[in-house]
């Protein structure tokens, strides 16, 4: 069971075995240990820990917040509102404000129990340390993500080896029948496999940095310099020399988007490229030399595309982004 499937049935479980615990402890208010059971699960493991842990501390604080007012001030319906007003700024200031929700429900018992015994503290801190304790059990077991990033990272890589093959196409024939789809839809599955990197990166507590969200980024990155290069193709209206042999350049750059591939042979190709360039006769005429400027600024996009990828793969292989998959 996966996404909202999963969850709910988590919820709901978790919901009903505090409920049981407690009532088998024979706790008053015991259906609250489901309540805060519920509010504890999250998507995510880093999430349900830190939820635990405000609403934990955020609930002790107000219990006996609650019972130093009560007590002093009253148990009325305006001693509700002062214990409000203490409570809710100390959460504020301790960051701990999703536990609010939960600390009133324990500060309404009591306000219904209109007393503050050993035996009520007793009873309200097992109740929060079931529903905290039963959350944080049902989180111990999270579907992993990595298998659908695996995934995205082979449909990303087949879309940017079209894109490639398109300016290829395109820089050697002239042709504009290609509609750009590819892009746009590279562009939506980075958005998806972003925050998917994300939820997997907080699945795991004490990790904080994931090689498949910097992955991701990285190829976002490199779809921001396909993007821009799409006006620079449409400028080349004459046709050189130059132009075929860019256009071999990003058939062979297409073919290597694939598990295993560096970006290192790819500079080394694209500096002979510039080099043959260089040696090349000076254009004769205006068109030629608008033609091979485009082309020239074509091969600048190229590189960065190239650094951009290989920056990402010396990264990894020095150890600051643990790695979480095979990466392309």
């Amino acid at each position: 069971m996966r996404g909202f499937g999963y969850r709910t049935m988590k919820t709901a479980g978790g919901a009903a075995v505090a409920i049981w615990i407690a009532e088998l402890l024979q706790l008053d208010f015991y259906v609250s240990a489901g309540i805060i059971a519920v509010l504890c699960i999250q998507k995510t493991r880093r999430k349900s820990f830190v939820s635990a842990w405000e609403r934990l501390i955020a609930s002790v604080i107000g219990l006996f917040t609650a019972g130093l007012v009560f007590e002093v001030v009253g148990y009325a319906f305006y001693s509700v509102a002062i214990v409000l007003m203490i409570f809710i700024p100390i959460t504020v200031r301790l960051k701990i404000t999703s536990g609010i929700v939960t600390s009133i429900v324990i500060m309404l018992h009591v306000y219904t129990m209109q007393s503050f015994t050993p035996a009520l503290v007793v009873n309200e801190m097992l109740i929060i340390v079931i529903g905290v304790g039963i959350a944080l059990l049902m989180n111990v077991y999270i579907p992993s993500n990595e298998k659908i990033l695996d995934e995205y990272q082979v449909e990303l890589e087949q879309y940017f080896s079209r894109i490639l093959k398109e300016f290829a196409h395109f820089i050697r024939t002239g042709e504009d029948s290609w509609t750009g789809r590819e892009i746009t839809e590279a562009a939506a599955l980075l958005h998806r496999a972003k925050n998917r990197a994300v939820q997997n990166l907080e699945n795991h507590i004490l990790r904080y940095e994931d090689t498949y969200y910097h992955y991701f980024k990285m190829r976002e990155k490199q779809l921001d310099i396909l993007e821009r290069m799409m006006p620079l193709l449409t400028t080349i209206d004459y046709h050189v020399k130059q132009a075929d042999m860019l256009a071999s350049f990003l058939d062979d750059l297409a073919e290597g988007v694939q598990p295993g591939n560096t970006a290192h042979r790819y500079l080394e190709q694209l500096e002979e490229l510039k080099q043959s360039y260089k040696e090349m006769n000076l254009p004769s005429t205006r068109e030629e030399f608008e033609a091979r400027a485009s082309l020239a600024h074509l091969v600048y996009e190229l590189d960065l595309y190239l650094q951009v990828k290989q920056q990402f793969r010396l990264t990894k292989k020095y150890g600051v982004f643990k790695a979480a998959g095979s990466q392309r």
